[in-house]
């Protein structure tokens, strides 16, 4: 999948921006800035949620949206010897701690640090630790709270990890956080793309970049009363189930490469789904199938809920090595994931039925 040189970097330079639930606005300052030329408007609400909107004057409302947060750890306490213990902000992986490098976001700027373990030939005569929230710590050079604190370091510090993007073997995205800027990205290149093929759309779409997903889909529940939209199409990612020690009886069968996954669930609706998945045949866009028990997990959740119940489906990104630093999505996915929302987008009417016979 080739994409426009523009594009691939934005998404390097989105990627590589720090964006922690409760801490987005750096992030959505780089979205924001990419998808200014191609929206009539921009709006952002009290908590840093984005939104580009295209026709902003219509009745009839269309959101697209993906999640701006990435999964990060807050400083909880500082020990007298200048070791840094953490709680979660969102759902950081304690077992791939160990031996990573992290910033921890400081009042006098990033400062450093790595989460330190105990060597293995100090590990021979006991049972093998496990990573677990109470025994991991980030060691910052410092010999004392005093100094910790001299850094600008206190409880309630943000700590991130810095891996950055790059491309593998021409066919794969890997970035920390692709869960979910990958999305923003996603919806950012669809308003792209109706601006420079010209397209005339009947409706108000308002391209959706929600904060705070990782902790309870918050951000897509406040601005799904704000909006107040007609339709919702979700995206996101779901888990490639196709790498080892993943059991597809319990989580499916989706795989990177092999195209969107749309889903089934309670919250989605069934016409918009179908309009999806017509699109989808009619286009000659791969697809995949997967669904969900009770809730998606995911903000289609969040907007369906909201004023009354919104027509809202969920576009899915196959990825695997989920809330860990090496995400990885295929370009392929990628690139058909635009295709998908951005035909079925010209496919929706402000007429069209949406209630269940």
């Amino acid at each position: 999948m080739k994409f426009e040189k523009k594009s691939l970097k934005f998404l390097e330079k989105y990627l590589n921006t720090s964006s922690p639930t409760g801490y987005e606005h750096k992030g959505q300052e780089v979205w924001m800035d990419y998808i200014r030329p191609y929206v009539d408007k921009i709006e952002v609400d009290h908590y840093g949620t984005c939104y580009g909107i295209i026709n902003p004057e219509a009745e009839f409302k269309v959101v697209i949206e993906a999640h701006a947060d990435e999964i990060s750890w807050y400083v909880n306490y500082i020990t007298d010897e200048g070791l840094i213990y953490v709680i979660r902000n969102g759902g950081s992986d304690q077992t791939i701690a160990p031996s990573k490098v992290v910033n921890i976001h400081g009042e006098k700027g990033i400062v450093k640090g790595v989460f330190g373990w105990p060597a293995i030939h100090t590990r021979s005569n006991q049972n093998e630790p496990t990573p677990k929230i109470e025994n991991i710590f980030i060691d910052c050079g410092a010999i004392s709270k005093k100094e910790v604190e001299e850094m600008g370091i206190f409880v309630g510090c943000i700590i991130t990890y810095p891996d950055e993007f790059f491309e593998m073997n021409d066919r794969y995205f890997v970035c920390r956080a692709l869960d979910n800027r990958i999305g923003g990205f996603m919806i950012a290149e669809v308003a792209r793309l109706l601006k420079e093929n010209k397209k005339s759309i009947p409706f108000g779409l308002y391209i959706t970049n929600s904060v705070q997903e990782e902790v309870g889909l918050y951000g897509a529940d406040m601005i799904a009363d704000t909006i107040k939209p007609n339709i919702a199409i979700v995206t996101d990612v779901t888990h490639d189930t196709t790498t080892p020690m993943i059991e597809k009886e319990k989580e499916g069968n989706q795989k990177c490469g092999d195209g969107p996954v749309v889903f089934f669930a309670p919250s989605v609706h069934h016409t918009i789904r179908e309009l999806i998945i017509d699109t989808a045949k009619t286009e000659k866009i791969p697809y995949q199938r997967a669904a969900a028990s009770r809730a998606t997990g995911t903000d289609t959740d969040a907007f369906a809920h909201s004023n009354g119940g919104v027509p809202s489906a969920l576009i899915s990104l196959p990825l695997r090595y989920m809330h860990t630093t090496v995400e990885m999505v295929s370009k392929e996915d990628v690139g058909n994931v635009i295709k998908l929302i951005y035909e079925t987008v010209l496919k929706i009417k402000p007429e069209m039925k949406l209630k269940y016979h």
